[in-house]
């Protein structure tokens, strides 16, 4: 092909791009998601597996792929080809090159984020072909997961978020007389790392020669190429869906074992046992409630330990304690605690001082910004900490994170003008706005159209405290029964309302 050649073909892939009738594509794969959910419910597993087939060879499937690994947060990050799909025509082309045949994975770049222990989690990135193979299998795969999962897994699953396990918690824990007392809070060491493959192999229902080749590439570090012979990588696509799949049926298990029954004898109406044990998992971070720290220690933890063990994993000793409900716990940034009986979710004192070093190392490395986009960058890190708290009893907390902010303002102020009075550094930098004289404020222009704005910090204490109504533990997306309740939640939730709950019927 000449240039001229491949410059018309160019342009036409992307016009072809451009004209892609996205709606219609997302309306055939839910089709197809939605009959992989009714066949995996009648147990017709060769079924599933021939919708799945159908669904990553469409090209409605392959197009939705590329478009997701083209438009999300990592679309810029390139594998160790060092390749990305930014252009419409190489995004058009792209959708020919998912095929099955021939297809063989490239090693994953490594690379390491820092973790609040001061500790290296090892990420592995991906090429970009690979992360659109994984997309497009996990098109197939997510409904198997989310009609098999365990009610109560919240982590990495559509519609459900750390509030709703948190809510779950307080509602197996607020009870006054009938609720359990004590918690095992458990963390799984290295989760993700050393999950087995011959496990994942044998269990999980997706096209296992591909999976295979996933397990199996390897990744680079340092330009030396390293053997993978467990787990999967974090940083892949389908990977928080397979780990998922992995942890999945813990909590029928502990149901089926420590169910509720009678005693024996002839009063044994009078002795039902209920050992109260209930599963809450985001993840790999999971808490089990229980009536007494002995049933807990003697008997749900060997059972947890051996559900692992068949999975490669175990659990890590450090994380892993029981504590009584009245001392509090952790979880999810969340501190939980019951005062005599009034059960109370607060943010965690290690979240609050996590966050309040975060604002500190800002104003740190933006000693010689200008106050405007100081404010812009430092409202977001306030906004969305406050956001994520704000289902929690947090309105005094919010006040004095407020003041400590406040406080590391003025010393950011008065380390940018050392020789200046307190009243000038006032004047210069804080202003009365409505009823509030200290307002940490700049006027500024708006960026579309131009005029003079008055551009203040936001404060945490700006956030409306709002109870959290947890999803329903049944609710499947993929279940066009749910259908109705999840477009209800959605828009509930962008208008600031309350969304349905309770234990009504799916399209009540």
């Amino acid at each position: 092909m000449n240039a001229e050649e491949s410059a018309c073909a160019s342009s036409d892939a992307a016009s072809r791009w451009d004209q892609l009738r996205w709606s219609q594509h997302e309306r055939n794969i839910r089709r197809l998601q939605a009959r992989i959910v009714k066949a995996t419910k009648e147990g017709r597993w060769g079924r599933v597996k021939s919708l799945q087939w159908l669904l990553t060879h469409s090209f409605s499937g392959r197009a939705l792929a590329v478009k997701r690994v083209t438009t999300n947060q990592g679309a810029q990050t390139p594998g160790v080809d060092g390749a990305t799909w930014q252009m419409p025509a190489t995004r058009y082309m792209a959708i020919g090159t998912l095929r099955r045949r021939g297809y063989q994975p490239q090693p994953l770049r490594r690379v390491y984020i820092p973790k609040s222990n001061g500790k290296l989690r090892p990420l592995g990135i991906p090429t970009i072909r690979d992360r659109a193979m994984q997309a497009l299998y996990l098109l197939a795969l997510e409904p198997v997961a989310e009609t098999t999962g365990d009610p109560n897994s919240y982590g990495f699953r559509r519609g459900r978020s750390t509030a709703d396990a948190i809510q779950q918690c307080f509602v197996c824990l607020s009870h006054v007389d009938d609720s359990a007392t004590w918690v095992l809070e458990g963390d799984i060491k290295g989760c993700f790392d050393n999950i087995s493959h011959g496990w994942m192999l044998g269990n999980i229902v997706t096209d296992t020669e591909v999976l295979r080749k996933w397990l199996r590439a390897g990744f680079v570090d340092k330009r030396t190429w390293f053997a993978t012979e467990a787990g999967t990588p974090q940083g892949g696509i389908i990977s928080p869906t397979l780990a998922n799949l992995t942890l999945d049926g813990l909590e029928r298990l502990l149901k089926e074992r420590f169910r509720p029954h009678s005693g024996h004898g002839p009063h044994a109406f009078r002795k039902r046992h209920n050992p109260k044990v209930h599963l809450i998992r985001y993840a790999d971070d999971f808490v089990i409630t229980g009536n007494s720290r002995e049933l807990l220690a003697d008997e749900v933890l060997p059972l947890v330990e051996r559900f692992l063990n068949e999975r490669g994993l175990q659990l890590s000793p450090e994380k892993t304690k029981i504590t009584h409900i009245r001392d509090g716990f952790d979880f999810l940034g969340q501190n939980l605690r019951k005062h005599r009986v009034k059960m109370l979710v607060t943010p965690a004192k290690k979240n609050v001082h996590a966050f309040l070093q975060k604002v500190r190392t800002v104003l740190a490395n933006n000693m010689a910004s200008e106050q405007a986009p100081l404010i812009r960058h430092l409202s977001l890190v306030i906004k969305g900490w406050a956001n994520y708290h704000r289902h929690a009893a947090a309105s005094r907390l919010f006040a004095t994170v407020d003041t400590r902010i406040f406080e590391a303002l003025w010393w950011w102020a008065q380390h940018r003008h050392p020789n200046k009075s307190p009243g000038w550094i006032a004047k210069r930098y804080w202003r009365p706005i409505g009823r509030r004289f200290w307002e940490f404020a700049v006027t500024d222009h708006h960026s579309g159209t131009g005029r003079r704005i008055t551009l203040k910090l936001a404060r945490a204490a700006e956030v409306h405290i709002r109870r959290h109504v947890k999803i329903r533990s049944e609710a499947n997306p993929f279940d066009p029964a749910w259908k109705d309740y999840f477009t209800l939640r959605a828009q509930r939730v962008k208008r600031g309302l309350a969304v349905p709950g309770g234990r009504r019927s799916p399209l009540s």
